[in-house]
C-alpha cells in the first residue's frame, strides 16, 4: 500500500504502483477468506481506494 496519495500524484508512477496495489488487494482478499476483522477490512478498503484514486487521477479504465 502506498503511504500517501495526494492530488500531486505523478501518473508516471501508475504503471508500477497500480499493478503492485492490485497484487496486494488480491493477496489481502485471498488471505481474508470468510470472516474479516475490522482492521483487515479497513486495510482492504484503503488499498481499493488507492486503486480507484490512481485510476481516476490518471484516467486509467477499469479492466474487466
Amino acid at each position: 500500500m502506498l503511504e500517501n496519495l495526494e492530488s500531486e500524484y505523478n501518473c508516471s508512477n501508475a504503471s508500477n504502483d497500480l499493478p503492485n496495489l492490485l497484487q496486494e488487494l488480491n493477496r489481502l482478499e485471498l488471505g481474508a477468506q470468510g470472516e474479516q476483522s475490522e482492521e483487515q477490512q479497513q486495510h482492504i478498503n484503503r488499498v481499493r481506494n488507492q486503486i480507484h484514486f490512481i485510476r481516476n487521477k490518471c484516467d486509467i479504465p477499469h479492466e474487466s
